[in-house]
């Protein structure tokens, strides 16, 4: 409005302290600008709280990408705590983003809700859509949580954890245990009825195991 429109500011004190969290659009009349209408998209009270957990939960880099500009953008990034922020950004540089993370080796996770999140949530390792969100981001993405709910995503960082501990705990036990009894058989100290019973005995020990509730392992 100003510098390309080059509309006059009445008041430039209040111009300049427009509070930062809002997304503001500007009325001229006139050439001059006459109001300013501000615009919140209102931060979740859980939010920064979500953000700490994750970050204690081992998630080590979590970027907030916007299409807000850079006062908004900075506003809301430092209350909520995240590591990084970029804004104005368009939903190809979102997937630029991913794209670099992914060659210089890193896992990413994408949360997104919009059309304009697509191409991320299709990029990302693993995509987590909002069930409030468009239907093309739902429909890409891995996972879809409720907007009600962002403790989900702790919810889900705790299960895949506790997913990945069973799968090795699994495969050293079921490695261990029937190198153990090939060892013993080439030995001539066990013989093979008995091998057999007690790798038949083992699986079922380990698959009955294995279907145990996640989030009853997990919370113990």
């Amino acid at each position: 409005m100003v510098e390309d429109e080059q509309c006059k500011i009445p008041d430039e004190h209040i111009f300049r302290h427009l509070p930062k969290e809002y997304s503001h659009l500007y009325l001229a009349i006139g050439g001059e600008i006459a109001a300013v209408i501000c615009i919140e998209d209102p931060l979740r009270d859980e939010a920064p709280e979500v953000i700490r957990l994750l970050h204690e939960a081992g998630l080590s880099n979590i970027v907030m990408m916007t299409g807000d500009n850079e006062r908004t953008a900075k506003a809301v990034a430092e209350k909520v705590g995240v590591d990084a922020y970029f804004s104005e950004v368009l939903p190809e540089d979102k997937a630029a983003f991913i794209r670099t993370e992914h060659e210089a080796g890193r896992r990413v996770i994408m949360i997104g809700d919009g059309v304009n999140d697509s191409p991320a949530l299709s990029e990302a390792d693993a995509g987590i859509a909002i069930s409030t969100g468009a239907a093309i981001a739902r429909e890409i993405a891995d996972i879809t949580i409720s907007a009600n709910d962002l403790y989900a995503l702790l919810r889900l960082k705790y299960l895949s954890d506790a997913l990945m501990q069973r799968i090795h705990w699994n495969y050293r036990t079921i490695i261990g245990f029937n190198l153990g009894l090939i060892l013993l058989g080439a030995f001539g100290l066990l013989p093979p009825a008995t091998s057999a019973l007690l790798h038949n005995a083992s699986t079922l020990a380990i698959g009955l195991k294995s279907m145990t509730d996640l989030r009853t392992a997990q919370s113990g």
